[in-house]
């Protein structure tokens, strides 16, 4: 039940709360004083709004209207999508990621008061295989999936709400934690060295990648929402800092005290890879102060000492 204390607090709409990134991003913005109400997907009818946590396929039109009519939210923080790059599904990463959000956009710009700020997450994906670096927020975008290409065409449809909607895009670059799935890279590697595994298969090797701790990119998505920038302001989410597989490979070697032998499986290297992902945070910066740093050696060492799921 909602206290008189939830409603004296202002009210933030979190998709995807239930999600890898949603659960920290809930945690941080919580502990800053806001009443969150999560926006989760599942085969059911909405909960009530005071529950904190409702249930809504953002496929379902009239359902997100629903939800949203009824939490009446002052900010909203759009995270959930389809955000593994190989999911087999395409035509599912096209219709959550780009219809799902529209949804979201048009029950909120029915509200008859807007929310104050609408942060909604895309991907730096969307710069693909350029070669700029760092990447900053005005590199081309040059998608070279239909992950990313979905990502960049919400973008695209998010516009045509800037003129109802506070609109802010975040360009989240790689990042990483204790929860993550283990169909993503970093959360295999430290779970084959928990368990003290012989050999461990990869994809292509030659990539580097930017592996933020999760922790850090939820206090700055909270901070960018307390910072409310300028309507349409686009912002990298990162550290500016990549790592190679060895690398990592090499730190988790360190953390377990052995060695661990690679086999590269062609069936885990994907056509048209990203070779190289490296952002700017100047803009971030610029916007909400000095940006939180936490070194990827100490990421990994929350990881691997972390309970395996």
């Amino acid at each position: 039940m909602a206290t008189p204390a939830d409603a004296a607090r202002p009210r933030l709409l979190l998709t995807g709360s239930t999600g890898f990134t949603g659960r920290y991003v809930r945690a941080e913005l919580e502990r800053a004083g806001w009443h969150v109400t999560g926006l989760g997907h599942a085969a059911q009818a909405p909960a009530q709004a005071d529950a904190g946590e409702l249930t809504v396929d953002l496929l379902d039109r009239d359902a997100v209207a629903r939800a949203v009519a009824g939490v009446r939210p002052d900010a909203v923080i759009h995270l959930a999508a389809i955000a593994f790059v190989a999911h087999g599904d395409v035509d599912a990463i096209y219709r959550c990621n780009v219809v799902g959000t529209r949804h979201l956009l048009e029950a909120l710009a029915a509200l008859p008061r807007a929310p104050r700020a609408v942060i909604l997450a895309s991907s730096a994906n969307v710069y693909g295989n350029t070669t700029v670096e760092p990447i900053d927020e005005d590199t081309p975008p040059a998608p070279a999936n239909d992950y990313a290409v979905s990502k960049l065409a919400m973008e695209y449809m998010a516009r045509l709400w800037c003129g109802q909607l506070p609109i802010t895009l975040v360009r989240p670059f790689n990042y990483t934690g204790v929860g993550q799935s283990p169909q993503f890279l970093i959360p295999k590697i430290v779970d084959h060295f928990r368990r003290r595994a012989d050999t461990i298969e990869l994809g292509n090797l030659q990539v580097w990648r930017e592996f933020q701790d999760v922790r850090a990119v939820a206090e700055c998505y909270r901070r960018l929402l307390e910072a409310s920038p300028p309507p349409g302001s686009v912002f990298n989410l990162c550290s500016g800092q990549a790592w190679s597989l060895q690398e990592v490979l090499a730190m988790m070697e360190s953390i377990a005290g052995y060695r661990i032998a690679v086999r590269v499986n062609p069936a885990f290297v994907r056509a048209n890879e990203v070779r190289r992902l490296v952002g700017s945070n100047a803009r971030l910066a610029g916007a909400i102060g000095a940006l939180p740093a936490i070194p990827l050696q100490e990421t990994l060492r929350w990881m691997y000492a972390a309970p395996a799921a």
